[in-house]
């Protein structure tokens, strides 16, 4: 176990492959031809089946989940962009539904019926994912048309 840990095996790794090793080396313990080099021998087959252990692993590893506090509210600024391209009064109900402010209160603010602000919030909706679908549309129309012309030049 210690030759295994001194080539960098982790030690349940070199525990296993020491068992191993002499396992195997009382199994063939008939092909042993001098008694006294008994650990040299175990630590030969040691070394083997080390290393074939490392020939059938997978040469990457699996990167650990990272948790960590810092980061970018992605969403947030989706929603901020979303929002600059909507129309004023769109942006403003909708400003406002994400604030938490209920269709009842707002419509009793603006002096409407909650039916009249729900179809407002409908709208306003559609409308924003209309323009964000053309405003995808046209920058994927710009990539392909660069695209085009960089096959063309080559």
């Amino acid at each position: 176990m210690r030759l295994l840990l001194s080539r960098g095996a982790p030690r349940d790794r070199a525990r296993e492959v020491a068992q191993a090793a002499w396992a195997r080396g009382w199994e063939r313990l008939s092909q042993l031809r001098n008694e006294s080099l008994v650990v040299t021998w175990v630590n030969t087959i040691a070394l083997n089946v080390y290393r074939s252990v490392l020939r059938s692993e997978p040469a990457y590893q699996a990167l650990p989940e990272l948790s960590t506090k810092a980061g970018v509210n992605l969403a947030a600024i989706d929603v901020a962009r979303i929002l600059k391209i909507c129309r004023p009064c769109d942006r403003v109900l909708l400003e406002q539904q994400m604030r938490g402010v209920t269709a009842e209160e707002i419509a009793r603010k603006q002096g409407v019926t909650e039916t009249a602000i729900r179809i407002r919030l409908l709208r306003a909706r559609r409308a924003a994912r209309s323009r964000v679908e053309k405003r995808a549309a046209r920058i994927q129309e710009g990539h392909k048309a660069v695209l085009a012309k960089c096959d063309a030049a080559a």
